[in-house]
Protein backbone atom coordinates (compact mmCIF):
# COMPACT_ATOMS: atom_id res chain seq x y z
CA UNK A 1 0.00 0.00 0.00
CA UNK A 2 0.99 3.82 -0.32
CA UNK A 3 2.81 4.22 2.66
CA UNK A 4 3.45 7.86 3.91
CA UNK A 5 4.46 9.14 7.08
CA UNK A 6 0.93 8.60 9.41
CA UNK A 7 0.59 12.40 10.56
CA UNK A 8 -2.31 14.38 9.85
CA UNK A 9 -1.52 16.74 6.84
CA UNK A 10 -2.44 20.48 7.59
CA UNK A 11 -4.99 22.20 4.74
CA UNK A 12 -4.27 25.60 3.45
CA UNK A 13 -7.51 26.76 2.48
CA UNK A 14 -7.21 30.16 -0.09
CA UNK A 15 -9.26 33.53 1.04
CA UNK A 16 -11.07 34.05 -1.80
CA UNK A 17 -15.09 33.74 -1.46
CA UNK A 18 -16.69 30.67 -2.45
CA UNK A 19 -18.35 30.49 -6.04
CA UNK A 20 -20.41 28.01 -7.87
CA UNK A 21 -18.77 25.63 -9.53
CA UNK A 22 -19.61 26.81 -13.02
CA UNK A 23 -17.76 25.04 -16.18
CA UNK A 24 -15.84 27.67 -17.76
CA UNK A 25 -14.76 26.90 -20.92
CA UNK A 26 -10.78 28.55 -22.07
CA UNK A 27 -9.29 26.94 -25.21
CA UNK A 28 -5.65 27.07 -23.34
CA UNK A 29 -7.05 24.64 -21.32
CA UNK A 30 -4.67 26.43 -18.35
CA UNK A 31 -4.67 24.82 -14.32
CA UNK A 32 -2.74 25.68 -11.49
CA UNK A 33 -0.26 23.42 -9.08
CA UNK A 34 -2.56 24.38 -6.16
CA UNK A 35 -1.90 22.43 -3.24
CA UNK A 36 -4.97 18.82 -2.83
CA UNK A 37 -5.47 17.92 0.29
CA UNK A 38 -4.16 14.07 1.61
CA UNK A 39 -6.39 12.52 3.98
CA UNK A 40 -4.73 9.56 6.15
CA UNK A 41 -7.25 6.40 5.65
CA UNK A 42 -5.32 4.47 8.48
CA UNK A 43 -6.04 7.38 10.79
CA UNK A 44 -9.15 7.67 10.57
CA UNK A 45 -9.84 4.09 12.49
CA UNK A 46 -6.60 4.45 14.87
CA UNK A 47 -7.31 3.33 18.13
CA UNK A 48 -5.42 6.58 19.47
CA UNK A 49 -8.54 9.02 19.81
CA UNK A 50 -6.66 12.02 19.54
CA UNK A 51 -5.11 10.91 16.08
CA UNK A 52 -8.56 9.80 14.90
CA UNK A 53 -10.35 13.05 16.00
CA UNK A 54 -7.59 15.11 13.97
CA UNK A 55 -7.87 12.79 11.26
CA UNK A 56 -11.69 13.27 11.10
CA UNK A 57 -11.17 16.90 11.20
CA UNK A 58 -8.84 16.63 8.04
CA UNK A 59 -11.78 14.38 6.24
CA UNK A 60 -14.22 16.76 7.15
CA UNK A 61 -12.50 20.07 5.96
CA UNK A 62 -11.58 17.99 2.10
CA UNK A 63 -15.20 17.08 1.87
CA UNK A 64 -16.41 20.59 2.90
CA UNK A 65 -13.65 22.59 1.34
CA UNK A 66 -12.66 20.82 -1.64
CA UNK A 67 -15.13 17.91 -2.28
CA UNK A 68 -11.49 15.83 -3.50
CA UNK A 69 -8.53 14.21 -2.06
CA UNK A 70 -5.64 12.24 -2.15
CA UNK A 71 -5.62 9.29 0.38
CA UNK A 72 -3.05 7.81 1.45
CA UNK A 73 -1.89 4.41 3.70
CA UNK A 74 -4.97 2.85 2.68
CA UNK A 75 -5.13 -0.69 2.48
CA UNK A 76 -4.83 -1.53 -0.92
CA UNK A 77 -1.05 -3.65 -1.75
CA UNK A 78 1.38 -1.44 -4.37
CA UNK A 79 1.50 -5.04 -6.05
CA UNK A 80 -1.97 -5.09 -6.51
CA UNK A 81 -2.09 -1.40 -7.82
CA UNK A 82 1.23 -2.40 -10.03
CA UNK A 83 -0.64 -5.30 -11.46
CA UNK A 84 -4.58 -3.82 -12.19
CA UNK A 85 -2.45 -0.81 -14.24
CA UNK A 86 -0.03 -3.13 -15.82
CA UNK A 87 -3.32 -5.72 -16.87
CA UNK A 88 -4.88 -2.64 -19.13
CA UNK A 89 -1.60 -2.24 -20.56
CA UNK A 90 -1.81 -5.42 -21.92
CA UNK A 91 -5.78 -5.54 -22.73
CA UNK A 92 -5.31 -2.20 -24.94
CA UNK A 93 -2.92 -3.56 -27.16
CA UNK A 94 -3.60 -1.85 -30.50
CA UNK A 95 -2.88 -5.33 -32.17
CA UNK A 96 -5.76 -6.93 -30.19
CA UNK A 97 -8.58 -4.13 -31.13
CA UNK A 98 -10.53 -6.11 -33.08
CA UNK A 99 -10.98 -8.60 -30.14
CA UNK A 100 -12.47 -5.65 -27.90
CA UNK A 101 -14.80 -4.48 -30.26
CA UNK A 102 -17.05 -7.35 -29.65
CA UNK A 103 -18.19 -5.07 -26.57
CA UNK A 104 -19.31 -2.20 -28.93
CA UNK A 105 -22.67 -0.70 -27.42
CA UNK A 106 -25.50 -3.41 -28.69
CA UNK A 107 -27.90 -3.23 -25.79
CA UNK A 108 -29.19 -0.83 -22.68
CA UNK A 109 -28.52 -3.88 -20.55
CA UNK A 110 -24.59 -4.29 -21.29
CA UNK A 111 -22.54 -4.96 -18.46
CA UNK A 112 -19.29 -4.80 -20.19
CA UNK A 113 -18.92 -1.95 -22.78
CA UNK A 114 -16.27 -0.77 -25.15
CA UNK A 115 -15.47 2.50 -26.75
CA UNK A 116 -12.99 4.15 -29.03
CA UNK A 117 -13.45 8.43 -29.08
CA UNK A 118 -11.12 10.43 -31.11
CA UNK A 119 -12.46 13.69 -31.87
CA UNK A 120 -11.83 17.35 -31.06
CA UNK A 121 -14.24 16.61 -27.90
CA UNK A 122 -13.02 13.52 -26.74
CA UNK A 123 -9.74 10.96 -27.09
CA UNK A 124 -9.92 8.26 -25.26
CA UNK A 125 -10.39 4.22 -25.67
CA UNK A 126 -12.08 2.88 -22.92
CA UNK A 127 -13.85 -0.38 -21.04
CA UNK A 128 -16.68 -0.26 -18.55
CA UNK A 129 -17.77 -2.73 -16.42
CA UNK A 130 -20.48 -3.25 -14.07
CA UNK A 131 -18.68 -4.32 -10.86
CA UNK A 132 -21.35 -4.71 -8.18
CA UNK A 133 -23.81 -5.88 -7.26
CA UNK A 134 -22.77 -8.81 -9.81
CA UNK A 135 -19.61 -8.52 -11.08
CA UNK A 136 -18.69 -8.46 -14.87
CA UNK A 137 -15.15 -8.86 -16.86
CA UNK A 138 -13.97 -9.92 -20.01
CA UNK A 139 -12.50 -13.33 -20.12
CA UNK A 140 -9.72 -12.34 -22.38
CA UNK A 141 -6.81 -11.80 -21.46
CA UNK A 142 -6.03 -14.81 -19.06
CA UNK A 143 -6.06 -13.53 -15.88
CA UNK A 144 -7.55 -10.02 -16.20
CA UNK A 145 -10.54 -11.05 -14.47
CA UNK A 146 -9.14 -11.86 -11.30
CA UNK A 147 -7.20 -9.29 -11.35
CA UNK A 148 -9.92 -6.47 -12.12
CA UNK A 149 -12.07 -8.48 -8.95
CA UNK A 150 -9.31 -8.22 -6.55
CA UNK A 151 -8.79 -4.93 -7.16
CA UNK A 152 -12.84 -4.15 -6.96
CA UNK A 153 -13.23 -5.70 -3.63
CA UNK A 154 -10.40 -4.17 -1.80
CA UNK A 155 -11.62 -0.92 -3.49
CA UNK A 156 -15.44 -1.70 -1.93
CA UNK A 157 -13.29 -2.23 1.15
CA UNK A 158 -12.12 1.42 1.20
CA UNK A 159 -14.92 2.65 -0.10
CA UNK A 160 -17.32 1.04 3.16
CA UNK A 161 -14.77 2.39 5.69
CA UNK A 162 -14.74 5.95 3.83
CA UNK A 163 -18.77 6.38 3.90
CA UNK A 164 -18.61 4.97 7.71
CA UNK A 165 -16.02 8.04 8.21
CA UNK A 166 -17.61 10.53 6.38
CA UNK A 167 -21.08 9.67 8.35
CA UNK A 168 -18.77 10.44 11.46
CA UNK A 169 -18.07 14.16 9.99
CA UNK A 170 -21.03 14.78 9.13
CA UNK A 171 -22.10 14.38 13.04
CA UNK A 172 -24.15 10.49 12.86
CA UNK A 173 -23.27 6.96 13.61
CA UNK A 174 -21.02 5.55 11.22
CA UNK A 175 -23.92 3.42 9.43
CA UNK A 176 -25.45 6.79 7.94
CA UNK A 177 -24.24 6.93 4.72
CA UNK A 178 -24.24 3.08 4.43
CA UNK A 179 -27.77 3.26 5.21
CA UNK A 180 -28.83 6.36 3.19
CA UNK A 181 -27.58 4.74 -0.16
CA UNK A 182 -28.06 1.02 0.26
CA UNK A 183 -24.21 0.51 -0.43
CA UNK A 184 -24.55 -3.54 0.27
CA UNK A 185 -26.29 -4.00 -2.75
CA UNK A 186 -24.49 -0.54 -4.49
CA UNK A 187 -24.40 -0.25 -7.92
CA UNK A 188 -20.33 -0.44 -8.90
CA UNK A 189 -19.35 0.44 -12.44
CA UNK A 190 -15.44 0.49 -13.01
CA UNK A 191 -14.39 2.67 -16.12
CA UNK A 192 -10.67 1.74 -17.56
CA UNK A 193 -9.54 4.92 -19.88
CA UNK A 194 -6.58 4.65 -22.03
CA UNK A 195 -5.63 8.23 -23.06
CA UNK A 196 -3.07 8.51 -26.49
CA UNK A 197 -0.09 10.93 -26.00
CA UNK A 198 -0.63 14.41 -27.47
CA UNK A 199 1.10 13.09 -31.07
CA UNK A 200 -1.61 10.93 -31.42
CA UNK A 201 -4.61 12.93 -30.23
CA UNK A 202 -7.39 14.93 -32.35
CA UNK A 203 -7.47 17.60 -30.23
CA UNK A 204 -6.88 18.59 -26.86
CA UNK A 205 -9.47 17.02 -24.54
CA UNK A 206 -9.37 13.43 -23.48
CA UNK A 207 -12.79 13.44 -21.49
CA UNK A 208 -14.77 16.85 -21.78
CA UNK A 209 -16.37 18.70 -18.58
CA UNK A 210 -18.43 16.63 -15.69
CA UNK A 211 -19.13 15.38 -12.57
CA UNK A 212 -20.27 11.70 -11.70
CA UNK A 213 -23.05 10.32 -10.06
CA UNK A 214 -22.80 8.23 -6.44
CA UNK A 215 -21.13 8.37 -3.25
CA UNK A 216 -17.38 8.03 -4.38
CA UNK A 217 -15.54 8.02 -7.34
CA UNK A 218 -12.06 6.47 -6.91
CA UNK A 219 -9.32 6.73 -9.35
CA UNK A 220 -5.85 5.38 -9.30
CA UNK A 221 -3.31 5.68 -12.43
CA UNK A 222 0.29 4.68 -14.27
CA UNK A 223 1.56 8.04 -15.33
CA UNK A 224 0.83 11.49 -13.92
CA UNK A 225 -0.98 14.50 -15.69
CA UNK A 226 -3.48 15.34 -17.81
CA UNK A 227 -6.63 15.01 -14.82
CA UNK A 228 -7.28 18.82 -13.87
CA UNK A 229 -10.85 19.42 -11.22
CA UNK A 230 -12.17 22.87 -10.42
CA UNK A 231 -12.30 24.29 -7.44
CA UNK A 232 -14.72 25.87 -5.08
CA UNK A 233 -13.34 29.15 -6.23
CA UNK A 234 -13.84 28.19 -9.83
CA UNK A 235 -9.92 27.75 -10.49
CA UNK A 236 -9.31 24.34 -12.33
CA UNK A 237 -6.11 22.57 -10.42
CA UNK A 238 -3.88 20.27 -11.45
CA UNK A 239 -4.14 16.60 -9.96
CA UNK A 240 -0.78 15.02 -9.34
CA UNK A 241 -1.39 12.09 -7.70
CA UNK A 242 1.04 10.60 -5.02
CA UNK A 243 2.53 7.28 -6.08
CA UNK A 244 0.06 4.63 -5.20
CA UNK A 245 -2.20 6.80 -3.44
CA UNK A 246 -5.80 6.86 -4.84
CA UNK A 247 -8.06 10.21 -5.84
CA UNK A 248 -11.31 10.45 -4.01
CA UNK A 249 -13.69 12.48 -5.41
CA UNK A 250 -17.20 13.26 -4.04
CA UNK A 251 -20.54 11.91 -6.43
CA UNK A 252 -23.56 13.89 -6.69
CA UNK A 253 -25.67 12.00 -4.80
CA UNK A 254 -23.43 12.68 -1.52
CA UNK A 255 -24.28 16.46 -2.57
CA UNK A 256 -27.77 15.68 -3.32
CA UNK A 257 -27.87 13.92 0.21
CA UNK A 258 -26.63 15.92 2.49
CA UNK A 259 -27.99 18.97 -0.13
CA UNK A 260 -24.84 21.14 -1.23
CA UNK A 261 -23.02 20.60 2.11
CA UNK A 262 -20.45 17.61 0.54
CA UNK A 263 -20.40 19.00 -3.45
CA UNK A 264 -18.88 16.97 -6.40
CA UNK A 265 -16.72 19.12 -8.70
CA UNK A 266 -16.55 19.26 -12.37
CA UNK A 267 -13.12 17.82 -13.59
CA UNK A 268 -11.85 16.89 -16.97
CA UNK A 269 -8.73 15.12 -18.37
CA UNK A 270 -6.70 17.22 -20.89
CA UNK A 271 -4.17 15.11 -23.53
CA UNK A 272 -2.64 18.51 -24.95
CA UNK A 273 0.68 17.59 -23.15
CA UNK A 274 1.08 13.87 -23.17
CA UNK A 275 4.29 12.17 -24.03
CA UNK A 276 3.29 8.65 -23.27
CA UNK A 277 -0.29 7.23 -23.28
CA UNK A 278 -1.91 7.65 -19.83
CA UNK A 279 -4.15 4.88 -18.07
CA UNK A 280 -6.53 5.42 -15.40
CA UNK A 281 -8.91 3.10 -13.63
CA UNK A 282 -11.82 4.86 -12.40
CA UNK A 283 -14.62 3.39 -10.16
CA UNK A 284 -17.59 4.73 -9.30
CA UNK A 285 -19.45 3.76 -6.08
CA UNK A 286 -23.07 4.13 -6.09
CA UNK A 287 -26.45 3.67 -4.07
CA UNK A 288 -28.30 0.83 -4.91
CA UNK A 289 -30.30 1.00 -8.13
CA UNK A 290 -33.66 1.50 -6.62
CA UNK A 291 -32.42 3.54 -3.79
CA UNK A 292 -34.56 6.90 -3.68
CA UNK A 293 -32.02 9.48 -2.66
CA UNK A 294 -32.96 12.93 -1.83
CA UNK A 295 -31.69 15.65 0.89
CA UNK A 296 -31.70 14.14 3.98
CA UNK A 297 -34.48 15.75 6.55
CA UNK A 298 -31.19 17.05 8.69
CA UNK A 299 -29.74 19.18 6.23
CA UNK A 300 -32.74 21.40 5.06
CA UNK A 301 -33.79 22.52 8.56
CA UNK A 302 -31.95 25.38 8.07
CA UNK A 303 -31.47 25.57 4.05
CA UNK A 304 -34.00 25.49 2.07
CA UNK A 305 -34.16 22.07 0.20
CA UNK A 306 -32.03 22.26 -3.14
CA UNK A 307 -32.57 19.03 -4.53
CA UNK A 308 -35.52 17.07 -6.25
CA UNK A 309 -35.18 13.32 -5.27
CA UNK A 310 -34.91 10.16 -7.40
CA UNK A 311 -34.06 6.64 -7.41
CA UNK A 312 -30.52 5.89 -8.49
CA UNK A 313 -31.57 4.20 -11.63
CA UNK A 314 -34.24 7.26 -12.54
CA UNK A 315 -31.28 9.64 -12.28
CA UNK A 316 -28.60 7.10 -14.28
CA UNK A 317 -31.04 7.17 -17.06
CA UNK A 318 -33.01 11.18 -16.77
CA UNK A 319 -30.17 12.05 -19.75
CA UNK A 320 -31.19 9.28 -21.73
CA UNK A 321 -28.68 6.77 -20.97
CA UNK A 322 -28.15 3.46 -19.93
CA UNK A 323 -27.46 2.82 -16.71
CA UNK A 324 -23.61 1.57 -17.26
CA UNK A 325 -22.70 4.67 -19.04
CA UNK A 326 -22.87 6.28 -15.45
CA UNK A 327 -23.81 10.20 -16.95
CA UNK A 328 -24.37 12.62 -14.54
CA UNK A 329 -27.68 14.29 -14.08
CA UNK A 330 -27.73 16.65 -11.58
CA UNK A 331 -28.70 19.87 -13.97
CA UNK A 332 -31.91 17.84 -13.46
CA UNK A 333 -31.49 17.32 -9.93
CA UNK A 334 -31.45 20.42 -9.26
CA UNK A 335 -33.91 22.97 -7.35
CA UNK A 336 -32.38 26.23 -7.90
Amino acid sequence: MAEITSSVTQLHYSSEPKVNATIYHNASYAASDDEIPTVDYFLLFSDNPVQRFLALENLRQACEEYGFFYLVNHTIPDEVLDSILKGFSDFFDPKTIDERKVFNKSDPSDKIRWGLNSSAGENREYLKVVAHPQFHAPSNPSGLSKILEEYHKAMRKIAAGLARAVSKTLGFEENYIEKEFNLKLGFDVMAMNLYPPSSRSKGAIGIPEHTDPGFVISLVQDVDGGLQILSHQGKWIKAYIPHHAILIQLGDHLEVLTNGKYKSHIHRVIVNNNKVPRISVVTLHGPALDKFISPGTEFVHEEPQKYHGMTYRESLEANGCDQIDVQSSLDKLRLV
